[in-house]
């Protein structure tokens, strides 16, 4: 304990010590960050404003908007202050606060995603119930649940974490708070707790993912029973953005995950943080509204409103 109490503060890893190079990487993430933040806030009020789109899928997908605001803007600002200040500085608190928020979004936007694919399974499988199972409560309900599944994971994992004494070192391979690296820099033996919730969390995850691929199983087999062309199209169209929002945050958090922490290098890690930190919340709202006639139609009657509100 008192190793933990003497650690005031943590070294984040930098892309570089090049100040020109440093610069370079602070306008690359303002690049990123601000496509990241408006294209969720982009949905978030095409779909507030239209209320054609006051349906259970888009619900979510706004549940998922904010959750990709959450997680953008627990990492990325605080890497853009360093570069800019020429630091690698955070605080113990503040390191804490890093871990805790984003592990409470990305639990949250995995869990909502699971309830996306029930969702979706229900609208195409069992069309008929679909507006009594998917009724504005039991919506509000899934929600609130994964939100409160996300809060309370995040809670014990990053409780678990911080309870550890850091002695070895206060220098993070990484460019934010990372649980992996900092279980790097614990002095104790005593990784039977961290060992039991990791494979908690993988047991979690599976069966999330057990359920998604069971779920689009049926999905796919009720689409191919569809006579019609038009049919098969219009239902695939409808879950093709989320099947693939969920394939590009499997592979970007498996591949960061589960690779062997202690054999790999410094630069591999930092990428692997940039890839499933930045790229699911920069890409999933160009994903939903490329692949959905709806979202579409909903960004173009926005922008037509907002012009015409200038005007």
């Amino acid at each position: 304990m008192s190793n933990r109490t003497t650690l005031t503060e943590f070294l984040l890893l930098g892309f570089c010590d090049v100040r020109e190079l440093q610069i370079l990487h602070f306008v690359m993430f303002v690049v990123f960050y601000l496509a990241g933040l408006m294209g969720n806030l982009l949905i978030i009020a095409a779909v507030g404003l239209n209320h054609h789109l006051h349906t259970p899928m888009y619900f979510f997908l706004v549940n998922l908007s904010i959750l990709d605001l959450g997680s953008i803007s627990v990492t990325i600002p605080k890497s853009m202050a360093n570069s800019l200040m020429n630091t690698r500085l955070i605080s113990y608190p503040g390191c804490v606060t890093q871990v805790f928020l984003f592990l409470l979004f990305v639990a949250t936007d995995f869990a909502l995603l699971t309830i996306m694919a029930y969702d979706r399974y229900v609208a195409i499988c069992q069309p008929l119930h679909y507006e009594s199972i998917m009724n504005r409560r039991a919506c509000v309900q899934m929600a609130a649940s994964a939100w409160i599944t996300g809060i309370v994971y995040s809670a014990l994992h990053t409780g678990n974490t911080f309870r550890l004494p850091f002695c070895h070192s206060n220098v993070i391979n990484q460019f934010f708070c990372e649980i992996p690296q900092l279980l790097k820099l614990t002095c104790s033996d005593s990784y039977l707790s961290e060992v039991v919730l990791l494979a908690f969390s993988v047991f979690l995850c599976l069966n999330c993912f057990v359920f998604i691929i069971v779920s689009y199983v049926q999905i796919f087999k009720t689409v191919l029973r569809i006579p019609s062309e038009q049919g098969r199209h219009k239902a695939f169209s409808t879950c093709l953005p989320h099947l693939t929002v969920v394939s590009l945050f499997l592979c970007t958090s498996f591949f960061a995950y589960l690779k062997p922490i202690s054999s790999s290098a410094s630069g591999l890690d930092l990428m692997m943080g940039v890839l499933y930190s930045l790229v699911p919340p920069v890409m999933n709202p160009i994903i939903y509204s490329m692949r959905n006639k709806e979202t579409k139609a909903a960004l173009k009657k926005l922008f037509v409103w907002r012009f015409f509100t200038i005007n």
